[in-house]
């Protein structure tokens, strides 16, 4: 919504959710990828450090294929071995999901408290698999304070492509000058900035090097994270 004299001012916040709003990343993905490759009887298992190498890979397809291509796989195996390799890793992370092993950042659930009692929409813009971006989103912060939740089932790109982020304002039926994005890396800011949503960035252990020039702001952390200052960055009531 516009304030008058056609002055935007902000409507909604857009969150991702691999590392921004749980710390899913090393105890929840890598683990689950590496349940996939034991169940398949392969030899491969990523540690901590070689995880968070992979993750200039966005989406878990696209690095499973990379990691793949790495290790000399050829592109027909690869076509037969990554999606059977991704089935297995979603179920694995599934279990994850339900037994409550990924949990939030800390500081988040108080930040979604703090943006509802402002008067602002929440929203999701994910490329992960809905099958369990909805039941950990149900889990930890319930799914229905969440107007909009797009997800990698919703758009072919991942990260940086601008793709979730204009389903979502699309859904919204918002300008990108009515919204501020929340994310954790430079593929999430990318996206978001293509899409012209400002974003704001609260860096994880795994992102925290990374360079974040063109960010609105960069917190270091949730519980720093005023609704005041998303105010500022659009203009409007704060």
């Amino acid at each position: 919504m516009s304030a008058s004299g056609g002055i935007p001012t902000l409507d909604a916040v857009i969150l991702d959710v691999d590392g921004t709003l749980v710390d899913s990343e090393r105890d929840g993905h890598r683990v689950a990828f590496n349940a996939a490759f034991e169940a398949l009887d392969l030899p491969w298992h990523w540690d901590v450090e070689e995880y968070g190498r992979l993750l200039a890979v966005t989406g878990g397809r696209s690095r499973l294929d990379a990691y793949l291509q790495e290790q000399g796989v050829s592109g027909d195996e690869r076509t037969d071995l990554v999606p059977r390799l991704h089935q297995c890793k979603t179920e694995a992370f599934l279990d994850l999901v339900a037994s409550g092993a990924v949990q939030p950042r800390p500081g988040v659930a108080g930040f979604l408290d703090r943006v509802e009692a402002a008067g602002l929409r929440l929203a999701v813009a994910t490329t992960g698999s809905l099958a369990w971006v909805e039941p950990l989103l149900e889990l930890h912060f319930g799914r229905a304070r969440f107007e909009v939740v797009v997800g990698g089932d919703d758009v072919k790109q991942t990260k940086p492509d601008p793709a979730a982020y204009l389903v979502a304002l699309d859904r919204l039926g918002l300008e990108p000058t009515e919204a501020v994005a929340v994310e954790d890396s430079v593929p999430g800011l990318g996206a978001a900035r293509a899409a012209g949503v400002p974003c704001v960035v609260v860096p994880n252990d795994y992102t925290r090097a990374q360079d974040f020039s063109g960010a609105a702001l960069v917190a270091g952390s949730f519980q720093d994270l005023e609704v005041q200052a998303l105010w500022r960055l659009v203009g409007g009531r704060g």
